[in-house]
């Protein structure tokens, strides 16, 4: 299993990692507003201002403040070690 950093030693499994997204549209808000009544809302924020919305195949919707795009590469980078491995 894979792990990828989210920021704040805050760690997301790379396999049931569905989207990444910013939180700027009004679809995405109610993404996260829909988790938050669930109970499903997942913030790693540690207080800061998201940048990042993973949504997970969990169902749950977790909440970061590293910018997507860094996220991503740290997703890239755990891939090709893993492929690396095979």
């Amino acid at each position: 299993m894979r792990f990828i950093n989210i920021g704040f030693g805050n760690m997301v499994s790379a396999g049931r990692l569905i989207a990444l997204v910013t939180p700027d549209s009004a679809p995405v808000k109610r993404i996260i507003q829909e988790a938050r009544d669930r109970g499903s809302l997942i913030d790693a924020t540690c207080g800061r201002r998201t940048r990042t919305v993973l949504v997970m195949d969990s169902d749950h919707v977790v909440l970061s403040a590293v910018a997507p795009d860094t996220v991503s590469a740290r997703f890239e980078n755990n891939s090709e070690v893993k492929d690396d491995e095979q």
